[in-house]
């Protein structure tokens, strides 16, 4: 008998719990180190400039290895593009929650949904040019930076703008049940 109530409870404990479990209970930690446990909109917000700072240094290594020519060739890049196609996966969380949460604003989600797509694209400009110089390269990977940090900024600024008013409800219609005879 006693085996049996232990059971139930930890069947019930276990269903309970499945219940409050958030969006992001399962964002690795390594995308999102300090917000794992704040909001959606918090955790995609870090992971967006974390994940790519972790491709770009491992582009990086690459370079130093194979020179900026040699970079590409062959399997030298695919150290970089594991980490793309990695971080693509492990960013479908923090985005998803992050336009669930948006979603009180058309201007939020479109501001989320075009980080997301500037990320991407800085990600895919993270392999050197043919004729690009060393120097043109560090400084063009350096600026996606500066067009996150506007974009999240324009985000915050939206999250932080109080959800407009709902539209007054409409009268509930008559029940359709019995009529009442004056």
């Amino acid at each position: 008998m006693r085996r049996r109530s232990s059971l139930f409870v930890l069947v019930l404990a276990s269903a309970l719990s499945a219940g409050s479990v958030h969006a992001l209970d399962k964002v690795d930690p390594y995308i999102c180190p300090t917000q794992t446990q704040g909001s959606g909109i918090d955790c995609f917000l870090e992971a967006v400039p974390q994940t790519y700072t972790m491709c770009r240094h491992i582009k990086s290594i690459e370079i130093i290895e194979f020179g900026l020519a040699g970079a590409q060739e062959g399997v030298h890049g695919a150290k970089t593009e594991y980490c793309i196609d990695k971080h693509k996966i492990l960013i479908v969380r923090p985005y998803q929650a992050a336009l669930r949460e948006a979603a009180r604003s058309k201007d939020e989600v479109q501001g989320v949904r075009q980080l997301y797509d500037a990320w991407l694209d800085s990600l895919a400009k993270l392999t050197p040019g043919a004729d690009e110089t060393d120097e043109g390269y560090k400084q063009r990977v350096v600026r996606p930076y500066a067009d996150f940090n506007e974009r999240i900024k324009a985000i915050r600024a939206l999250a932080e703008v109080p959800a407009k008013a709902a539209p007054a409800a409409k009268k509930a219609p008559a029940s359709k049940g019995k009529k009442t005879s004056p």
